[in-house]
């Protein structure tokens, strides 16, 4: 995954995050409900797009020599 790809999809994830917790009226806990949510996906994708977790589900960890 290259690394502009990474960025530009931290940065506009964080813009579009931003712009909902600024300007869009709602209860704090639903606000910080969606920050997680976010940031959970966000994580997730990450650790797919670098081969971490697999699509299957399970986890590729380097091994030690």
């Amino acid at each position: 995954m290259p690394l502009i790809q990474v960025v530009l999809t931290l940065i506009i994830a964080g813009v579009l995050l931003w712009l909902i917790n600024t300007y869009i009226p709602m209860q704090a806990a639903i606000k910080s409900i969606i920050n997680i949510v976010v940031v959970i996906v966000i994580v997730l994708w990450l650790l797919r797009g670098y081969g971490i977790i697999t699509s299957s589900g399970g986890i590729n960890l380097p091994t030690l020599k």
